[in-house]
């Protein structure tokens, strides 16, 4: 069992062969003038999700905005005061 967030926008898009280098470290699809953005807020997303066990990615197409997945194990005995 898992638990999927999903986060959307509704920003310029991103195309299909840019989908895993949005995670790489560093790395941007635009110039600094054009977007502003270091480069690593998705990937340090990535890594909090992959030492968590759990899974990113992202869903979109240019000009359409994109949705950000997120799937994180669910864990027995998870955070006291019930289950969420």
């Amino acid at each position: 069992m898992a638990w999927t967030l999903s986060f959307r926008d509704n920003g310029i898009g991103i195309a299909p062969k840019d989908s895993d280098r949005i995670f790489q470290m560093f790395q941007r699809l635009h110039t600094q003038e054009e977007f502003p953005g270091t480069g690593i807020g998705l990937a340090v997303c990535k890594k909090i999700v992959d030492r968590h066990g759990g899974r990113i990615w992202v869903e979109s197409s240019p000009g359409r905005g994109a949705a950000f997945l997120v799937t994180l194990p669910k864990r027995a005995g998870g955070v006291s005061g019930g289950d969420w």
